[in-house]
């Protein structure tokens, strides 16, 4: 019987997931990892999202009905340096970045299964909407979920053939309410249980006074908002509280709306500019993951997502400089967002991706 390792965060998605696979007659372990940073039980108390102490606990009693065994695995090192530690490196440094992302790839595949693994497990499994199949030319790549509301294929393009290898994900099949109706059947007590929206390690969605808090003495000053040709329009509070795309927030009496198109770290500056300015058709991407093909040697048109509700757009994608590709949209994209992902699918696989410079 094939062991697999189960990363149950609290959730109905993850839940299920394990139930579905006790159904196949694999041999079922859940896992919830531990990677809140602070030591005091009231504070981790009140970390909801898919980690905190209130997740162990759901995740404990959806173990006790499906009868399997259920441990808490600690990840805060591997958490605070892959996520939080970037997510505020990134922000300094004028990008937006996606540190679910970052967390599938270094947290909940690379530590969990490399730990999975050495206590005899043949598989690592998740709630994710998404599905994983192994193409033609013999590697692996990650599916298109059944219900395109619900597909979370863009924040794992960057999973690595060893880790698609040994990953399951039963729930891509289903619909969410499919998945909440099974567990409702199964007497799951987390069947109506309200899907985190907000980044776990940031509950209050302040982005801005989180990193304030973690940068110190780092934290941008106030600086100046400027058009692109460099004329001072107003004062603002610091590059990290911007992003590329953002109209709300700006505080400026410019009689029509305005963007954001552009952040500038080495001079404190934040680029205004027109609707129209926040269209482009051109990008360079780096730090490239290459899944459902091995390699890139001639130009090839695909479709793509510059963000995670991006419905995606034809492009051609073809090698530039080092190891980054050059993408030409075949129609002008919004808010192309440095530090954001953009990941290429073709038929409904992720063919790869890397970061928007």
């Amino acid at each position: 019987m094939k062991k697999v390792v189960v990363g149950m965060s609290g959730g109905v998605d993850s839940s299920v997931a394990a139930l579905l696979l006790k159904k196949q007659g694999y041999d079922v372990v859940g896992v919830t990892m531990q990677i809140w940073q602070e030591e005091a039980h009231e504070t981790a108390a009140e970390q909801g999202g898919c980690c905190g102490l209130s997740a162990v606990e759901d995740a404990r009693r959806v173990a006790e009905v499906l009868n399997i065994p259920h441990y808490v695995m600690n990840f805060r090192r591997e958490f605070r340096e892959n996520v939080m530690d970037y997510f505020v490196a990134e922000y300094l440094a004028g990008r937006t970045p996606n540190p679910c992302i970052a967390c599938n790839r270094y947290v909940k595949w690379e530590a969990l299964l490399h730990r999975s693994l050495a206590i005899g497990a043949d598989y690592i499994a998740t709630g994710h909407y998404a599905g994983i199949a192994r193409l033609s030319n013999g590697r692996y790549a990650i599916r298109s979920a059944v219900t395109a509301k619900k597909d979370q294929t863009y924040a794992l393009y960057s999973l690595t053939q060893e880790q698609l290898a040994h990953t399951l994900m039963p729930v891509g099949a289903y619909t969410k309410e499919e998945i909440r109706q099974m567990a409702a059947e199964a007497g799951l007590p987390v069947a109506h249980k309200p899907d985190s929206q907000e980044i776990c390690f940031i509950p209050d969605n302040d982005y801005a006074a989180f990193i304030d808090r973690e940068a110190g003495e780092r934290v941008p000053k106030p600086g100046c908002f400027v058009t692109k040709d460099g004329k001072v329009l107003g004062r603002h509070l610091g590059i990290t509280h911007y992003t590329v795309g953002q109209r709300k927030g700006l505080n400026l009496a410019m009689g029509r709306p305005v963007f954001v198109t552009e952040i500038r770290p080495e001079t404190d500056e934040v680029v205004i500019g027109e609707a129209e300015d926040v269209f482009g058709d051109t990008l360079y991407c780096e730090r490239i993951n290459y899944m459902g093909m091995a390699d890139l040697p001639e130009p090839r048109e695909v479709s793509a997502k510059i963000r995670y509700n991006h419905a995606g757009e034809t492009c051609v994608i073809e090698k530039s400089d080092g190891d980054r590709i050059r993408v030409v949209f075949k129609k002008p994209v919004r808010a192309i967002t440095p530090g954001q992902a953009v990941v290429f699918y073709e038929d409904d696989y992720v063919l790869g991706g890397g970061t928007i410079m």
